[in-house]
């Protein structure tokens, strides 16, 4: 397994992840790690209040989604599964939008061209093919884009990772498929869903592969980066298992203590990905007074703003879920909107 950054903050090298490591690359890995998990904790504590139907946790994947996105360039289309909020806020997606779908006012929450970044995935493993299909678009057009796709372990046991991982290989698909091994799919560990490591089992349909310390931000980025620019140059489809931890549960329906336990978890604690990269900046003196105040700020605001961009949305318009339907309003469309506007006008008068 590749690891450059020790859960103790020790620094090494590897030549298989090359990476210039610069105060200004950590400072701002730490900054996206940090206002994605104080996001994350956000959006859990307006659930707990009612205020979200569903949330899905990020603590402690923030290292393999943050390293992955910015290895990428930023035309480099990703698709993510539904636990990506670090990615997501990375691309630029704002409070507003990853909430929306979780809050129960739309099926989507924004546009994926403008961040050149697909809506949450909800049928386990289908990013993985919508991936693929994107990809083989991407070598017809002659374009030297690269996409990105993330899924976890538990989908990988899905039928629809595999037949991508074997169409991508067999066509050569500009893609880089990336796993977050977060040792649980909901309460099965892994242990109990494949008797052979995912990135060896890529190989066998004709992928590279990596294994690389998921809580490793440095060298997931450096992984990635030599992965993505492989693809680019035209080299086959690279598949990258990242081993992390789920600290929370699969999601807020969940109850995680009912399946590990409290030593499992606090074992991978020690390996949290923020405290290994704090500890390393400290020892080098690469994060003052100035800086740490300064990230601390802009996370009580990114707190402050994901509060009123969640209790802010509104409900949607009950005609608006025909306006989607067709690209083009047909006839019977149009009747079925009007029947049901004329419907609900006695309940809004």
């Amino acid at each position: 397994m590749i690891q450059l950054l020790a859960p103790d903050g020790t620094l090494r090298t590897d030549d298989e992840a090359p990476i210039e490591v610069t105060p200004q690359l950590c400072r701002s890995l730490l900054r996206d790690m940090v206002l994605a998990r104080r996001f994350d904790e956000e959006a859990l504590a307006l659930q707990r209040q009612g205020e979200l139907g569903l949330w899905l946790m990020s603590l402690g994947q923030e290292a393999a989604q943050v390293g992955s996105v910015r290895a990428v360039r930023p035309g480099d289309y990703v698709f993510p599964s539904y636990r990506e909020h670090a990615a997501a806020r990375c691309r630029g997606l704002g409070a507003a939008e990853l909430l929306a779908q979780w809050r129960g006012v739309t099926h989507g929450g924004w546009d994926p061209a403008r961040y050149r970044f697909h809506i949450y995935s909800l049928v386990l493993g289908a990013q993985a093919l919508h991936a693929t299909g994107y990809a083989l678009g991407v070598r017809l057009d002659g374009s030297d884009e690269v996409v990105l796709a993330y899924f976890g372990d538990g989908a990988s046991s899905q039928g629809d990772v595999n037949e991508a991982l074997n169409w991508a290989a067999v066509a050569g698909a500009p893609v880089v498929f990336f796993c977050q091994n977060n040792q649980w799919a909901i309460s099965t560990r892994t242990s109990r869903q494949m008797a052979a490591p995912l990135h060896r089992r890529a190989v066998g349909f004709g992928l590279e592969s990596y294994l690389v310390d998921g809580n490793d931000v440095l060298a997931v980025h450096a992984v990635t980066a030599r992965a993505a620019e492989s693809v680019r140059r035209g080299g086959p489809p690279v598949l990258i298992e990242a081993m992390t931890y789920r600290m929370a549960g699969h999601s807020t329906s969940d109850d995680p203590r009912r399946y590990r336990s409290d030593a499992e978890v606090e074992a991978w604690r020690h390996r949290d990905p923020i405290a290994r990269l704090e500890r390393l900046m400290a020892e080098r003196g690469w994060a003052d007074e100035g800086f740490r105040a300064a990230l601390a700020a802009e996370s009580d605001q990114v707190a402050a703003e994901t509060r009123a961009a969640c209790t802010g949305l509104a409900d949607p318009a009950p005609a608006g879920i025909f306006a989607s339907v067709f690209s083009e309003e047909t006839e019977p469309v149009r009747d079925q909107r009007e029947r049901h506007l004329e419907y609900l006008a006695p309940f809004v008068a």
